[in-house]
């Protein structure tokens, strides 16, 4: 790994880490950077869940640094979530690489859409903590961990989507427990790609360390952001990966 690949990297997971606290989709931009670099496809999944977890985890406590409190709630979405993880980490353990970027193509283009047609807001009125309303929160939050284990790219539309619609969070509390979750699910993904060594450890630790600044950064200025612009320059730039991970 030569220096100006170490600068790319802690470039794009800087700005990675701006967008994951802000919304989501950063993994749209370290996870194809990673194969162009020439990682094969299950590398680069594994090798961008480094800087996934320290960008959630720096974010989380600049969360906390600013009295953000989410309750035992959040903490038990994680821990579903967690399980859900392990399940599709296995899956994307033995994924063959042209299969991998197609799909990962696909899942782009649908995020795309959600980024554009999709609710743009945190849910509104009155938080909804009612029985039903916690047993859905676990089934989404299963199924996010089985996505996030699985790819993790745009997972962070998905948390924000369950949350606002299934129990009207607002913003910073949705930001927070998405940076919480990811932190916790996180982990099962890691220790099994470890196992199967799968982690590039020297491209990681430079993504994680981009990552981790930008999420510190803005999770403690992020209420006062407006972050249409990082959301456009976020659709562009991964219509154009798509592109080039489905056709060449």
């Amino acid at each position: 790994m030569d220096v100006t690949e170490i600068l790319i990297l802690f470039g794009v997971g800087f700005l990675a880490g701006i967008i994951n606290t802000l919304a989501g989709g950063g993994s749209l931009l370290t996870l194809p950077l990673l194969i162009f670099l020439g990682l094969p496809p299950n590398v680069a999944n594994a090798t961008n869940r480094i800087g996934v977890w320290f960008n959630a985890f720096f974010a989380m406590r600049g969360f906390k640094s600013k009295g953000v409190d989410i309750g035992a709630y959040g903490i038990w979405l994680g821990v579903v979530a967690l399980f859900g993880a392990a399940l599709g980490s296995f899956i994307a353990v033995d994924i063959k690489g042209e299969t991998f970027n197609k799909i990962l193509a696909i899942l782009i283009i649908f995020i795309i859409g959600y980024m554009v047609f999709g609710n743009k807001k945190a849910g509104t009125g009155y938080e909804k903590m009612d029985t039903k309303s916690k047993i859905l929160g676990f089934i989404a939050f299963f199924g996010i961990g089985v996505y996030g284990g699985f790819i993790q790219a745009g997972v962070g539309y998905l948390i924000m989507s369950s949350l606002a619609f299934i129990h009207r969070f607002d913003m910073v509390k949705i930001n927070m427990i998405k940076a919480l979750s990811v932190v916790i699910y996180t982990l099962s993904a890691i220790g099994i790609f470890i196992f199967y060594d799968l982690i590039n450890w020297e491209l990681g630790i430079a993504l994680a360390i981009g990552s981790s600044l930008g999420g510190w950064l803005t999770s403690r200025w992020s209420t006062k952001i407006n972050d249409k612009y990082l959301r456009y320059f976020v659709m562009i730039t991964a219509f154009a990966f798509a592109v080039k991970l489905f056709f060449f």
